[in-house]
């Protein structure tokens, strides 16, 4: 009795850790971290535990639903690379009908929730993120590098969702912050796809500027975005969103990222650009915490 239990429980993980990976559950919390990071950010909004943990699960059903979609498309291209080979679709732990099933009743319900509890601007524009990934900027992948400019849009609309969660005329608080992620995304998603390239190519992905992969063009592009977020990022404190304090830590950020990239450039290699990939990472949190900081302040 004891050991079908414990049989029953290690089935019940191992189904919630799959599911863990469908939804790419890390991704989702940082890209929904944003979202309710830009909605605490709007001048009228006050915290409220209630409404975070809403637009948080609505949010996260959302993008899980997104995730699940990408990997139903790529199943047999994730197989052939070996940081995506082991996710439940691709590895046929998971039948594309589970995932896609998981995929429209997640997607429902976020979206739903989303409406509901706040507005239907931030779930239409929620919806919107999710076909734009799923069904435009996924398949793209496998035609032409332009499908980082296509993604980049999805990847910064959960600013923009979050903005309208609490302000559903969209402010212009709320395009800055849109226009701060889609710029990031640039020199972050490049830096990725130069240190997986040679995943990516096996598996047919487009994803750096020069059809020669990793090159001195690429580098020269992520130098170029991560000028453009320099004078970004002093939007916030000309529009009153950021003081001096907050607007000097954005800029060091910027500054910062902008130096990564320069060392890629000199010295292009895979460690220069991992260098690069992790300061996107910290880049993110630090600056829309240090806005946010402000706010509270």
């Amino acid at each position: 009795m004891n050991e079908k239990k414990q049989n029953e429980a290690s089935t019940i993980s191992l189904k919630l850790k799959d599911y863990y990976l469908l939804t790419k559950f890390t991704l989702s919390f940082t890209v929904v971290f944003s979202s309710v990071v830009c909605y605490l950010l709007v001048p009228s909004v006050e915290f409220d535990f209630i409404s975070v943990l809403l637009l948080f699960v609505g949010g996260m059903l959302v993008t899980g639903a997104a995730n699940a979609i990408n990997q139903v498309t790529e199943k047999d291209t994730d197989a052939l690379m070996n940081r995506t080979s082991s996710r439940p679709v691709a590895s046929g732990r998971m039948s594309v009908d589970e995932a896609s099933s998981f995929a429209v009743i997640a997607a429902i319900s976020g979206t739903f929730l989303i409406g509901l509890y706040f507005n239907w601007t931030a779930a239409g524009l929620s919806l919107f993120s999710l076909f734009l990934y799923g069904f435009i900027y996924t398949p793209l992948k496998k035609v032409h590098s332009i499908a980082v400019l296509v993604g980049a849009i999805p990847g910064a609309l959960p600013c923009l969702i979050g903005w309208a969660a609490g302000d559903s005329s969209l402010g212009i608080g709320g395009w800055i912050l849109f226009t701060l992620q889609f710029f990031w995304q640039f020199p972050h998603f490049w830096a990725i796809a130069w240190v997986s390239h040679e995943d990516y190519g096996r598996a047919g992905f487009k994803l750096l500027p020069s059809a020669g992969g990793p090159t001195k063009y690429a580098a020269v592009q992520a130098i170029l975005y991560s000028v453009l977020l320099i004078p970004i990022g002093l939007l916030p404190y000309a529009f009153e969103m950021s003081g001096l304090i907050s607007m000097i830590i954005v800029s060091i950020a910027n500054i910062f990222m902008l130096w990564q990239c320069v060392r890629l450039f000199k010295e292009m290699d895979v460690k220069a650009a991992r260098r690069v990939m992790f300061g996107s990472y910290i880049y993110l949190p630090v600056v829309l915490l240090s806005l946010l900081a402000n706010k509270i302040g």
